[in-house]
């Protein structure tokens, strides 16, 4: 369905960089990233996670480097990654040297954190020469000590003035191909240093609530932080930081770019929490559809309601619709058409199949007019 206008949003105007043969920034669409969680030095393992995140529909990942041992294993990683990988590093210079030397499209890494001037400027040479962005990650649970003194503790402020001596380390090497977080697990600290550091730099804004905790409280949370940033028009590309797997981390933030209209991958599922009026289990059915339809990568949508109270509204408004019928017969709509009736027997696989189908139609028409256009600009 179309875009009505009053669901614009207006996007924050910042200048674009490029994380491996990923735009991040300006008119590129937001980006999902996550971060493995297996030892970086087990290949095959990292490996094996990644692909399971680039499944989901990760833009980037990230892999941390805490020794020389990670970047070694690094270069093979990046061999066998369809997406860029970012090298997350702390305080060991070296392991930056190494991870760009070794292929990572981007450092993770504050540039104050890494001791003296000579080594920032070790840093900044090899990201050069390698082509590697930066991105600085500030976070309020290890804020300098001197802002904290200053501040007495973790506020915007500290967290802005933070992020702002790091980017300047880098402006006096003549270094700007570089993003930014300013993160912390409490939302209203997150949100507000956030919008302070979009009013002072011109920079990509990396987004997150860090720490967020689990997937159910942990969703909660970065729905809340990001999707009120993301609805500003804030942030370029975002991680969902949850205890638990990077994929999910993924699925997650594609459904808040999905909520607020900014990027849709894959299915959008309208359904109703379910009541007495329920022709057939919802919620199994919605559980059981959205885990054999983790496959479609083409933007649709599919509403499954229980009765006939708000069903047919909400299938007028969907690619495919299921409303729930007497005596187990259930309505299907298509394209916002009542079109046919499906039994209980075997409607999960006849709507998966339709699913795929509508997908199938979708995919060779927009094919059809990329191909016209082609042909047109010729």
């Amino acid at each position: 369905m179309s875009i009505r206008p009053w669901r614009d949003i207006a996007r924050r105007q910042s200048r674009q960089i490029m994380v491996g043969n990923v735009a991040v920034g300006g008119d590129a669409p937001v980006t999902v990233q996550t971060m493995t969680n297996t030892p970086t030095h087990d290949a095959r393992a990292t490996i094996d996670q990644i692909r399971r995140c680039e499944d989901a529909g990760a833009d980037i990942v990230r892999v941390s480097c805490p020794d020389v041992e990670s970047t070694a294993a690094l270069k093979q990683i990046v061999r066998a990654s369809r997406v860029p990988i970012v090298a997350d590093i702390h305080f060991h210079y070296k392991r930056a040297l190494e991870a760009a030397d070794a292929g990572a499209a981007c450092l993770r890494i504050n540039p104050g954190n890494i001791g003296s001037a000579d080594r920032v400027a070790e840093v900044v040479r090899a990201a050069k020469a390698n082509g590697c962005a930066i991105r600085i990650g500030v976070n309020a649970g290890s804020l300098e000590k001197h802002l904290l003194e200053k501040y007495a503790e973790p506020c915007p402020e500290a967290l802005v003035e933070s992020a702002l001596d790091h980017i300047k380390l880098l402006q006096d090497h003549d270094f700007h191909q570089y993003k930014v977080a300013v993160k912390a697990s409490d939302v209203f600290l997150a949100v507000a240093a956030y919008m302070q550091l979009a009013d002072a730099v011109d920079c990509p804004l990396h987004l997150g609530i860090t720490e967020a905790g689990g997937l159910i409280g942990g969703t909660v949370k970065s729905a809340i932080g990001m999707g009120n940033l993301l609805w500003a028009g804030i942030g370029d590309t975002i991680r969902v930081s949850l205890s638990a797997e990077p994929e999910e981390e993924v699925r997650v933030g594609f459904e808040i770019l999905k909520a607020l209209g900014i990027r849709n991958r894959g299915v959008r599922v309208v359904s109703c929490p379910s009541c007495a009026r329920q022709g057939f289990d919802v919620i199994r059915t919605v559980q059981a559809l959205e885990e054999r339809l983790q496959h479609i990568r083409t933007p649709m949508s599919l509403s499954v309601l229980g009765c006939v109270v708000n069903g047919p509204g909400e299938a007028r408004e969907t690619d495919i619709g299921l409303t729930g019928g007497g005596n187990g017969r259930h309505m299907v709509y298509l394209s916002g058409i009542t079109d046919h009736v499906v039994q209980d027997e075997g409607m999960i696989e006849h709507i998966v199949r339709l699913v795929e189908a509508k997908a199938a139609e979708i995919e060779a028409a927009t094919s059809d007019a990329g191909l016209t256009t082609a042909v047109a600009a010729e």
